[in-house]
């Protein structure tokens, strides 16, 4: 069968084994509990309300799958999507290697999303979708800054940092998940970049690095990613206005 007759299937990737140190001791930050409701739950079912999504991959902590699955079973969820949790590794990139090689054959393209950017509304993530169908190898969300950016010779903590350069703001942007793949691309992504350390955290980046042009689509400001106290309470207020408007 040929790439152009072979039919498209979508799976997302849900990376949620990290701790969220950022937003103090306590629970995994996927599992922080927002409008009284984790996180990771909210951020499947910004997944799974895409009629292009059939599959959702959730990588959980390597000793918490089975914690993990009985927390999704607690909570509704669209059920023309299926639900896999599957263990995960040290670092995200081996997470999201891990949700890669629980793929089914047939599945074509391949969304990544943070777990802590638990409000996407769907138009964003079908805005994704629809681009790697139209032949983008590799899409991200990305939204024009409005601050100025500096660039500085890094210092220790709390101390003055001399500027570098100041990168033109109209060509930058503040990039989001989910990130949608061709899934040949990021496999192959995976396979060829070994990054040392905490390994790679920005899937684009590593295609990047295969010569792989990543395009860029409007993103949305509720797309934000929930990683201090401050994003938690913007969060909060962004949930209660939807539901008081029944857009949720």
């Amino acid at each position: 069968m040929s790439d152009e007759t072979r039919p498209h299937r979508t799976a997302a990737v849900i990376p949620a084994a990290g701790r969220g140190v950022r937003l103090g001791p306590g629970a995994p930050k996927a599992l922080r509990a927002l409008g009284g409701t984790p996180m990771l739950v909210h951020a499947v079912r910004a997944m799974a309300r895409s009629r292009a999504i059939s599959l959702v991959v959730v990588v959980a902590p390597s000793d918490g799958a089975d914690e993990v699955r009985l927390l999704l079973a607690e909570h509704a969820l669209p059920e023309r999507a299926e639900i896999l949790v599957v263990p995960g590794g040290e670092t995200r990139q081996q997470s999201v290697r891990a949700g890669l090689d629980a793929l089914p054959q047939d599945v074509t393209s391949v969304l990544v999303h943070d777990a802590a950017r638990p409000l996407v509304p769907v138009d964003t993530v079908d805005a994704v979708i629809e681009a790697v169908r139209d032949g983008a190898p590799a899409v991200v969300p990305g939204l024009p800054l409005a601050d100025t950016v500096k660039e500085v010779e890094p210092g220790k903590p709390g101390e003055p940092e001399p500027v570098v350069a100041t990168p033109e703001r109209a060509r930058l942007r503040a990039v989001q998940t989910p990130q949608g793949f061709d899934r040949d691309t990021l496999v192959r992504a995976h396979a060829a970049i070994a990054v040392d350390g905490e390994g790679a955290t920005d899937d684009a980046g590593m295609v990047e690095r295969l010569g792989v042009t990543v395009t860029v689509v409007p993103g949305h400001e509720e797309a934000f990613k929930v990683t201090r106290p401050l994003d938690l309470v913007l969060a909060e207020a962004v949930l209660a206005r939807r539901r008081a408007t029944d857009a949720y």
